[in-house]
């Protein structure tokens, strides 16, 4: 009674509400006062009301100091909400004892618990809470005080007739409880599932207003950088091809002419209008790589040969994401970047890791969920900016489109830098284009290479 209660089951997307439980005990509590008085004082049966009442009070003190000591809107896990309902096993078990046993019609009332934990609880939990409950019946029909009844004539119940009561509900703690689980597990998938549609459905939301907040931002940025790229040409001229600060010029006109390629790309994600619509993974994968080769670090790129070689899709989105990964292994790496592609008649596979610092331990878990960022932590200058994080989101669902599973990692100690995983089934054609449809039509990729 003490973690548990702070926080939600962890990993479940139900539990038992404290406040259910409480009002339910409540309800028992009532109902076995009710039953004791009209026992006693109604039918005049003598039974040991004291105690009895005890045994009652007892629960509802119980209930009380949950009331004052938890918030009764949190959601129980099984560490906690097991040990309660046990209790109220145990307790059903002490008035049971005291009014007959299984001679007693309430003794049915074993079956509540089980139901509650059965919807509610783990599968193991409510195993527990059932046996717990077939235990206890078979103790109260071995031992328990006489069955409470007026006048002399008791009436007797036979040995056998005890034992198919305990073996009837031993039977119905098991069927009904596994039964109700099932229904409640049921009810549990479906939920996740939904839960999980709506997930997707918000990433998609979001992706699709970043998409507009890009195209915006490119269109804004367009009258700016053209103006940049003005005063970049004119300076140039003016300090001609041999001025001290000749090649610090020629850099920056470079720059702005990348600047305008990503605006463009980001304008056009969704236009398909790329020249050349396949090409083998190979040239694909120079193509990503080419603008971000002089930066100092040496990029790797390693493709299975075989006569199989995938001829893909030139999908802007694909691009773009494949690009954007490149280019953060690029930022972090030390010297070296590898790019691997293999694949089988199942799988295709592209792998990119880095030699850097890897992922940080406080957002390994999260990378790929927007403004998730750890570029923070490598930059010298503190006012230097990060990022917002956006750029590994955008990739991961761009790729995620096409049909790819994407995972982050680190690599093993002692090598110290990042992976990340990309991988397409090959059956569902989700990147690649069907090569018998291409044959007799002339290669337009090796036209664009020999051109």
């Amino acid at each position: 009674m003490t973690p548990a209660f702070a926080a939600p089951p962890h990993g479940r997307a139900f539990g038992l509400r404290l406040d259910t439980l409480i009002r339910l005990r409540w309800l028992a509590v009532s109902g076995q006062i009710a039953a004791l008085v009209v026992v006693n004082l109604g039918l005049g049966f003598p039974l040991p009301l004291s105690t009895c009442l005890g045994v009652v009070i007892l629960s509802a003190a119980v209930n009380v100091l949950l009331r004052l000591k938890y918030p009764v809107a949190r959601r129980l896990g099984d560490a906690a909400a097991g040990p309660l309902l046990a209790y109220d096993v145990l307790q059903l078990t002490a008035l049971l004892y005291l009014t007959g046993g299984l001679k007693n019609p309430f003794v049915l009332l074993y079956l509540a618990p089980v139901m509650i934990s059965a919807t509610t609880l783990a599968w193991s939990t409510t195993v527990l809470l059932g046996i717990l409950a077939v235990t206890c019946a078979g103790a109260v029909g071995l031992w328990a005080l006489p069955l409470p009844w007026a006048g002399g004539d008791v009436p007797v119940l036979p040995e056998l007739y005890l034992a198919g009561i305990w073996v009837s509900l031993s039977v119905s703690v098991g069927f009904i409880g596994l039964h109700a689980w099932r229904v409640a597990e049921e009810a549990r998938e479906l939920a996740d599932a939904l839960a999980a549609t709506e997930l997707v459905l918000a990433r998609e939301q979001h992706l699709s207003a970043i998409d507009g907040l890009a195209a915006a931002a490119a269109h804004e940025l367009g009258t700016p950088l053209s103006t940049i790229a003005l005063v970049v040409k004119e300076m140039q001229r003016s300090l001609g091809d041999t001025g001290p600060y000749a090649e610090d010029v020629a850099l920056l006109r470079d720059q702005v002419s990348r600047c305008r390629d990503i605006l463009q790309k980001l304008t056009s994600l969704r236009s398909g209008d790329a020249p050349f619509d396949r090409m083998p993974l190979n040239l694909l994968l120079e193509e990503v790589v080419e603008p971000h080769r002089n930066f100092g670090i040496t990029i790797a790129v390693s493709v299975k040969e075989g006569q199989d070689a995938p001829i893909i899709a030139r999908n802007p989105g694909l691009l773009y994401g494949l690009g954007n990964l490149v280019e953060n292994a690029v930022d972090f790496a030390t010297s070296r970047v590898d790019i691997r592609a293999e694949w089988s008649p199942s799988v295709l596979e592209i792998v990119v890791t880095d030699d850097g610092p890897g992922f940080a331990p406080e957002v390994s878990g999260r990378i790929g969920q927007p403004y998730v960022t750890s570029r923070a932590r490598d930059r010298e200058e503190p006012d230097e900016e990060s990022g917002l994080g956006l750029g590994f989101f955008i990739a991961k669902t761009l790729l995620e489109r096409t049909g790819a599973s994407v995972t982050f990692e680190n690599r093993f100690p002692p090598a110290t830098g990042a992976v990340i995983r990309l991988a397409w089934p090959r059956p569902a054609r989700a990147i690649e284009v069907d090569t018998d449809a291409t044959k007799g039509r002339g290669s337009d990729y090796s036209t664009a290479k020999e051109a």
